[in-house]
């Protein structure tokens, strides 16, 4: 039986704010944005993710404190690359540190609005084989 981790809770003040920084300056995919009398809950996806990561305003989702969430890890192929386009959409990150030269041993960061704070991983085996296959996706028409 397959154990799934698919949707990280992430605490933020502002829900519109960081609906735009995550998909307009970071690239993540939206999901949905739902908003009725009860609740405003949004989910973003990674670009090849399995998992998402979901803010809102129900219960479960500001039980943590704002930018209370540290030491998300994303995995990308090209780290100079993935850190090129946060700093040319406005997302201060981190300058590129290579603990070990081999594959998985280069990192930065970045922090949201709010302080919840992601590392980036430099995975270059992820170009040639993605954690998710590219026809195996279709929920976003990659």
């Amino acid at each position: 039986m397959d154990w799934t981790l698919e949707v990280v809770l992430l605490p933020v003040s502002d829900i519109d704010r960081a609906v735009a920084f995550y998909r307009d300056q970071v690239g993540f995919h939206l999901d949905h944005d739902t908003t009725n009398e009860h609740m405003h809950v949004v989910q973003l996806t990674p670009p090849g993710s399995g998992c998402s990561i979901v803010i809102g305003d129900l219960p479960s989702q500001t039980e943590m404190a704002p930018g209370s969430m540290r030491g998300l890890q994303l995995v990308v192929s090209d780290a100079q690359a993935a850190r090129q386009h946060l700093v040319d959409h406005g997302v201060e990150a981190s300058e590129i540190t290579v603990f070990d030269e081999r594959d998985g041993g280069t990192f930065f960061g970045f922090a949201d609005p709010d302080g919840n704070t992601w590392a980036v991983q430099q995975l270059k085996v992820r170009a040639d084989k993605p954690l998710i296959p590219l026809d195996a996706r279709g929920r976003f028409g990659e």
